[in-house]
């Protein structure tokens, strides 16, 4: 089977590999480089542990609307801190 590299880097699975291999759009693969350059391909199964941390605990108590406010500004201030840092003065 081939498949046709895009300008992008991208391939498109040719239907018979992604049916075998039970793949939709958004499951994920993972890719082994072996020595003799030859490239190989799994399907990676959801794993319970990879959805830990998405739901809060339900004694958890939401911040405020001032906490989050805080928080918007710091992470603006240490953005806009980060990126005056990295301009570089103008030439003489």
């Amino acid at each position: 089977m081939f498949a046709t590299l895009t300008s992008k880097g991208q391939i498109t699975l040719p239907k018979e590999i992604r049916v075998r291999l039970g793949l939709d759009a958004g499951s994920m693969l993972d890719f082994q480089l072996l020595e003799d350059n030859t490239i190989t391909v799994r399907a990676v199964r959801p794993d319970a542990r990879r959805v830990r941390g998405l739901l809060k605990s339900p004694h958890a108590i939401p911040p405020t609307v001032e906490q989050m406010d805080e928080g918007i500004a710091a992470h603006l201030r240490d953005k806009h801190a980060a990126a005056s840092r990295r301009r570089k003065p103008p030439g003489r």
